[in-house]
């Protein structure tokens, strides 16, 4: 097999797995944690066997939804970081940014963050297995930023660490909270979580040499 030939499989492949985690999508946003296997291979035109054949099993395709959600919520948050505003706009815009995507898609949340509530024919998930790992990577893209935007002194990467994590626990607490009971508007919690950070945040200076913020 020639390179060119490999290629255009690849290609191929890759469409094919775009159009299938399309179709997740479909039943995840119509269905939530209770979206089965069967009803993405029915809403993909293919049976179940194909649809393993891609991701393997359930987990698998929750994998791969993950990352596609994941990836356009990360790109989001750092789209509202690098906006031209002050710090205080800028903590307010993120923490925004954060809620409504899980306020305009909460089948989508509720499928990555509580999948142990599927109670289709497929086994059920373990929520720390599955979903912990993606506040992880939350927390250690929102370090990255703070690292290089924030003068935090000595020790900087792991109190940049230790905020990072913390911010990301804090949205994700707060945000399934107001999310499940809606005890007040987005733009109050934005303001309120805005509030608890800000102390610390205001009083650290731009590290020197980074793009700010």
């Amino acid at each position: 097999m020639d390179t060119t030939q490999r290629t255009d499989q690849q290609r191929a492949a890759d469409r094919r797995r775009r159009e299938l985690l399309e179709a997740a999508d479909r039943v995840v946003l119509r269905d939530g944690p209770q979206a089965s296997m069967n009803a993405i291979a029915a809403e993909a035109g293919i049976t179940k066997p194909i649809l393993y054949r891609h991701f393997g099993d359930k987990g698998g395709l929750y994998a791969a939804l993950a990352k596609r959600h994941t990836d356009a919520l990360l790109d989001s948050l750092r789209a509202a970081l690098d906006a031209p505003a002050d710090r205080r706009e800028r903590v307010e815009n993120t923490l925004d940014t954060y809620l409504a995507a899980i306020e305009a898609r909460p089948q989508v949340y509720r499928f990555l963050m509580h999948p142990a509530e599927g109670s289709s024919g497929d086994q059920g998930f373990d929520v720390g297995k599955h979903s912990a790992p993606l506040l992880r990577r939350m927390g250690e893209e929102l370090a990255q930023v703070i690292e290089e935007r924030v003068d935090l002194g000595p020790d900087s990467q792991q109190l940049a660490r230790v905020w990072g994590h913390g911010i990301v626990g804090m949205m994700h607490a707060a945000g399934d909270w107001w999310l499940g009971e809606r005890p007040c508007s987005r733009a109050e919690l934005v303001r309120s979580l805005a509030d608890l950070l800000w102390g610390r945040l205001a009083a650290a200076g731009d590290k020197l040499g980074g793009p700010g913020f």
